[in-house]
């Protein structure tokens, strides 16, 4: 159903990072979830405004079997484990009201941009414009970069510069209320995202190629139901 990545990958195990790569021709390894389906095992919850002395409500929940972003208070749900060369599926849902969240990939450095996100290249969940990769104190390049990001002299990564690139269909969401697939597919410096089946961007170059996976807390309510990875081998 989706198309594959046929970009070289390293074959070696790196410290501390779940190194997907290995050597053979298989397309794929042993899947597993990143949600247990009861509460946050795996993850740790970053909330700038935590840091006060204001007790907050944690903005990330398990109600019903789902795994939930409250929206508020802003902030970001961040595996425990950093990865490499994987493929994320995806489902996902605004419940209510249409609205803004994202996943952001090969996330390192926390609070990186405007005291709140993390480094890494953001895969866009916003209602109406999923699949768009926000740039944060991370790369990417895609065909077209000026008809979809703009002018060169404005492009960056960090506060102020165009980090925004925009995806290649806005048409393949689903209404607000029903569950949307998303798939996100990384191998070496490719970054390679699907909405309900449509490829939707495909970027290289990337300046990282592992790091945690983050859910934003963005001011809207989405729910998940899966979360699922899968070990994605080199091809050639």
């Amino acid at each position: 159903m989706y198309a594959s990545v046929s970009d070289v990958i390293r074959t070696c195990f790196v410290a501390g990072v779940a190194v997907f790569a290995a050597c053979g021709s298989g397309s794929q390894g042993a899947r597993r979830s990143l949600f247990n389906g009861r509460d946050l095992t795996g993850w740790h919850v970053d909330i700038p405004a935590a840091d006060s002395t204001v007790r907050l409500r944690n903005a990330f929940v398990v109600r019903n079997g789902l795994l939930v972003s409250l929206g508020e208070p802003r902030g970001h749900l961040i595996t425990d484990s950093s990865y490499r060369d994987y493929r994320l599926e995806i489902e996902y849902r605004f419940a209510a009201v249409p609205g803004n969240a994202g996943v952001l990939v090969h996330a390192s450095t926390p609070r990186a941009l405007y005291g709140m996100f993390p480094r890494s290249i953001e895969v866009q969940m916003e209602h109406g414009n999923a699949g768009d990769f926000w740039c944060i104190v991370e790369d990417i390049h895609v065909p077209d970069m000026e008809t979809r990001r703009g002018p060169a002299a404005e492009w960056g990564t960090t506060e102020g510069k165009a980090r925004r690139i925009r995806n290649l269909t806005d048409s393949s969401e689903k209404p607000v209320g029903e569950w949307n697939s998303m798939v996100i597919e990384t191998v070496g410096r490719s970054i390679r995202v699907w909405v309900n089946g449509h490829l939707v961007n495909d970027g290289s170059q990337a300046t990282a190629d592992h790091g945690r996976i983050a859910l934003q807390a963005e001011g809207s309510e989405v729910e998940f139901r899966k979360l699922l990875l899968t070990p994605v081998r080199s091809l050639d």
